[in-house]
């Protein structure tokens, strides 16, 4: 990943837990710059809808829908999954 802080690019391992600081510039890891769902243009700065607000966006928080960026983890894919998982359930035998 970059970091949003000093565009440093950095190895993390998921998952990221609220003491994790960038080794370059030791600022949190696990915080609202640093997700995938930060959008500066969104409500809350936030694309995840279900998240809950958090007013300092540069410090670690309890976000239980943080996603590090540059991670290919993602709710949607989980919600995706789900769906085929319930269609396959109630799928018809041929």
């Amino acid at each position: 990943m970059i970091c949003a802080f000093c565009r440093s690019e950095i190895q993390v391992e998921e998952p990221v837990t609220r003491r994790d600081v960038c080794p370059k510039c030791g600022r949190d890891l696990h915080c609202c710059k640093q997700c995938k769902f930060y959008d500066p243009h969104s409500y809350n700065e936030c694309r995840e809808v279900m998240a809950e607000r958090v007013v300092d966006k540069e410090r670690a928080n309890l976000c239980e829908y943080f996603v590090i960026r540059g991670s290919s983890l993602m709710r949607t894919d989980k919600v995706k999954q789900a769906k085929e998982a319930l269609e396959n359930l109630f799928k018809k035998p041929s």
